[in-house]
């Protein structure tokens, strides 16, 4: 609603009735029928086509009902007719903005502030239009300068776009600061309040967050952002049904609110909703083809549906509006990889360690990392990082090391030092030390993080270092286990992982569901699960445990050497049998992990491995009937 009393009415004042139309209009317009106003307005200016007051009126009008560029074609009229008429400069500058012009409409705010230099309103938009075009830098700065020239009311709106920019440059302890001022300077002010809750969920703090963003909903019920804002913080409370719902009555109000598609879709997937969260993400490109974490999102889904040419052209489309996007390039590594493009995938999985969720991940040891150069006699510290089944996977390019001349010192998880560590020579050449990550290292000349090493060796598929064993456990550990296992043939199972790895929920099964195995006749079962689900092995009668002895990766090598055959889910247990040369069946989640490609029932990182694939997401049943099957056809054969 304009705030401003009519103007003398210059351009056809003169005409009889024409005062009287815009008061009655104006009267119409600050009792909210909005409707009988423009009809006033349009009699105005049907019989004065250039009176400024109309055009004033009316273009704020349609300005406030969402319609940018007629209100734009009114107000520039209207500005042309009065340019010493701060208002109407103003309001002309608005909507060049709202209909997306945003060079013009901030060309337009700029003169307007060297003209009117106190005008409160014209910086603080300025400043959210240089943010919109990527000028951060600049949007501090005048948001800065509303905060000096602002004083009542203007002083929290000041405040807020100083938030919105400090937010935007990463700033984030300072937006929360100076989103508190302004909620200070005016507690009801819904837009603070929901600026805060945007830096808080910046600064990892949801429960925070949660109540800032229900303060601005209870100020204005029919704010979108305000609702959204309170869907994700209950998503980072990991209340998803909350989240899901709240981002749903999002849309309710906001339909074109893209990143409520996007941040469903995201929690669509998160529930194994496949194809909902990819019509989720494709709804908020549509609706904001700029919004990369959308296209990002949308390689992720495509890669777990196994589409990988698609999930490869989503994540290049959001490179192509941010090639530095992070996400985007680890996303488009990953179906790389899945797809057995070594050649692309290796040079983009080295954007893990720049991926936020990844970062506590890669401390930055002292002196040079080593590119790929000579060896000669220089002593090599190998930085072991993300899981142990990884460690133990990629521990078979530390030979490659020292056949380049190479001591090799490996730094990795304390659990997998004893096994390492007595690792025999002619299986670990040059392996010099093996130390727990964090503690104190030998010198050396050079590091590495070790998932680089395929990067550094320019691994392809047919050249994967895959010998049969490069692993052994120690004979006397083995030898304890082995005097205590009943002759016959000896199954090893192991059915969970790490519960901390992001994707465990997936990629572990219920210790029940393995119970069709144990009806195979003529066979041992052993358990090799550890932690807190080993206490599952009580519920598969006739499962040998020994899980309390186990302290460390040399005691379960140690056990899984005496093996026959080990049974497991994609974990550090099915790696430490392959790698010792055990023959190993893996069950695996429909979307599987990128090193175990797709469709294979074999590996080319393992010789001695069997694939078992879910046909559906969740489907650990028929994952079971089918390793059950291939017992009973081993047991046929002899």
């Amino acid at each position: 609603m304009p705030s401003d009393c009519l103007a003398s009415a210059e351009a056809g004042a003169a005409e009889p009735g024409i005062v009287a139309l815009l008061s009655a209009g104006f009267a119409h317009h600050q009792a909210g029928r909005l409707a009988a106003a423009e009809a006033a307005y349009r009699l105005v200016l049907a019989r004065a086509p250039g009176q400024p007051n109309a055009l004033y009126l009316c273009g704020v009008l349609r300005l406030a009902n969402g319609q940018a560029e007629e209100a734009e074609r009114l107000l520039r009229l209207a500005a042309k007719v009065r340019p010493d008429y701060a208002e109407t400069c103003f309001a002309h500058a608005n909507a060049l903005y709202r209909s997306g012009r945003l060079g013009a409409a901030i060309e337009r705010y700029r003169v307007l502030v060297a003209r009117w230099p106190g005008h409160a309103g014209a910086r603080i938009n300025l400043s959210n239009a240089l943010r919109d075009a990527g000028k951060a830098e600049a949007a501090l700065a005048e948001a800065e300068a509303a905060v000096k020239a602002a004083a009542g009311a203007n002083r929290a709106a000041a405040e807020a776009t100083r938030g919105a920019a400090l937010l935007s440059l990463e700033r984030t302890e300072e937006a929360i600061a100076a989103y508190r001022e302004a909620i200070a300077a005016e507690p009801g002010h819904a837009a603070a309040h929901a600026g805060l809750a945007a830096s808080l969920l910046r600064a990892e703090r949801p429960a925070e967050a949660l109540a800032a963003a229900e303060c601005a909903a209870l100020l204005k019920p029919e704010l979108a952002e305000a609702e959204f804002l309170r869907a994700m913080a209950l998503a980072g409370l990991r209340a998803g049904p909350a989240a899901m719902t709240g981002l749903e009555r999002t849309i309710v109000r906001d339909p074109g609110h893209a990143k409520a598609h996007l941040n469903l879709g995201n929690l669509l997937a998160e529930e194994d909703r496949l194809e909902e969260a990819e019509a989720s993400c494709r709804r908020a490109i549509a609706l904001d083809p700029g919004l990369v974490e959308a296209h990002a999102s949308l390689g992720y889904l495509l890669t777990a549906e196994g589409r990988l040419e698609a999930a490869i052209a989503a994540c290049e489309a959001a490179l192509a509006i941010a090639p530095e996007f992070v996400q985007a390039h680890w996303n488009q590594g990953i179906a790389l990889l899945l797809a057995g493009d070594y050649a692309r995938g290796w040079a983009k999985y080295e954007a893990r360690k720049g991926y936020e969720r990844f970062v506590r991940l890669y401390p930055d040891p002292e002196g040079p990392v080593w590119q790929g150069e000579a060896l000669d006699g220089r002593t090599i510290l190998v930085h072991a990082e993300q899981g142990l089944g990884d460690t133990i996977q990629f521990a078979r390019y530390l030979p490659l090391l020292a056949a380049r001349g190479a001591k090799v010192v490996l730094a990795c998880d304390a659990a997998l030092v004893p096994l390492m560590s007595a690792q025999p020579a002619s299986l670990m050449p040059g392996l010099e030390a093996v130390v727990a990550r964090g503690a104190a290292l030998p010198p050396y000349d050079c590091w590495v993080n070790q998932m680089s090493l395929p990067h550094r060796f320019a691994t392809r598929i047919e050249t994967i270092p895959a010998p049969a064993q490069y692993l052994a456990a120690e004979a006397g550990r083995a030898e304890r286990f082995a005097e205590r296992l009943p002759g016959g043939m000896r199954i090893g199972l192991a059915w969970a992982g790490n519960p901390r790895h992001s994707n465990d929920r997936r990629r572990s099964m219920p210790g029940a569901a393995l119970a069709p195995l144990l009806e195979a006749g003529g066979v041992s079962f052993v358990s090799l699960q550890v932690g807190r689900r080993a206490k599952e092995a009580a519920g598969l009668p006739g499962l040998i445990d020994f899980s309390h002895e186990i302290r460390d990766f040399a005691d379960t090598a140690a056990l899984i050497a005496t093996l026959d055959l080990v049974i497991a889910v994609d974990t550090s247990v099915a790696h430490c049998a392959a790698a010792l040369g055990k023959e190993t069946w893996i069950m695996l989640a429909h979307a599987p992990d990128w090193r175990w490609l797709i469709g294979r029932q074999d590996s080319p990182w393992y010789p001695s491995v069997r694939l078992f694939r879910q046909p559906k997401p969740g489907a650990w049943d028929r994952v079971v009937a089918e390793v059950a099957g291939a017992l009973r056809e081993m047991e046929a054969g002899g």
